[in-house]
């Protein structure tokens, strides 16, 4: 089925999965590019409505050798969806998955966590999200306040790796004195903190603070303050720079890697 017309009502449902409230209504979110439409369908998730543009036969092929189905769509319709604003011919909806976190920390996965304290810029969030990935985390805490992992933005940032751990939302005062009674190391990063990592146990949580704030007070007063040290003139980094950093180290140290 081709589609050309941008008020169509199928093409108006999807669109809308750019602001947050609709994804939050939903229950969906909006994927776009050959990488992450490609990502998402490979780990195994079906959209709910795909969109290729006319005439990508490279596209549909590999689209339909994954079993999916999709629409192809006029650029016009592809520009009305997209959040983009050059679109690389392939966009679609698909649901979003369970974030709501575990009553119980023994059903948190094992391993490293980056948890998140009302980090509000959401490249920050993909970029922190695809380091997380990278190092081996199992879980990301998306702590009161953060910023929407599925955003178009957040989406772009991670480049496919949203889908590789899971995400959780949750008030980190209640969810960080469960994972520290179960086992878990936490450790934040803090001007207050040390300049070393404290002795970490395998299972660990990194807490990364809002770009304007930091840390708040009562989730730092739960873990082991860590200050990076500033060699040069800069007095402090990027969340995300900062986050890598710390998630990086963390994942050397407790995997007991030699770099």
């Amino acid at each position: 089925m081709l589609i050309t017309s941008t008020k169509n009502e199928i093409v108006k449902s999807v669109r809308r999965l750019r602001d947050r409230s609709a994804r939050r209504e939903s229950g969906q979110h909006l994927i776009e590019g050959e990488r992450l439409v490609f990502d998402a369908l490979e780990a195994g998730i079906v959209p709910e409505t795909l969109f290729i543009e006319q005439g990508r036969t490279d596209f549909e092929a590999r689209v339909s050798a994954l079993g999916a189905e999709f629409f192809s769509v006029s650029r016009a319709v592809l520009e009305t969806v997209c959040d983009t604003s050059a679109p690389q011919g392939i966009a679609a909806a698909v649901r979003t998955p369970e974030l709501t976190a575990p009553e119980s920390a023994e059903d948190f996965p094992h391993g490293l966590i980056a948890a998140l304290d009302a980090l509000q810029d959401p490249g920050n969030l993909g970029t922190i999200i695809r380091t997380a990935d990278a190092m081996g985390a199992a879980a990301v805490l998306l702590g009161t306040g953060s910023t929407d992992a599925f955003s178009p933005k957040a989406l772009r940032a991670a480049m496919g790796s949203t889908y590789h751990l899971r995400i959780f939302q949750c008030e980190l005062s209640e969810t960080l004195p469960k994972l520290r009674e179960s086992g878990f190391s936490l450790v934040c990063g803090h001007l207050a903190g040390e300049e070393r990592l404290p002795m970490l146990n395998r299972d660990c949580v990194i807490v990364i603070g809002n770009e304007a704030n930091g840390v708040s007070d009562g989730i730092a007063r739960l873990c082991s303050l860590c200050r990076l040290p500033m060699l040069g003139r800069a007095e402090s980094l990027n969340a995300s720079a900062a986050a890598s950093i710390l998630i990086f180290e963390t994942a050397k140290k407790i995997n007991g890697i030699e770099f």
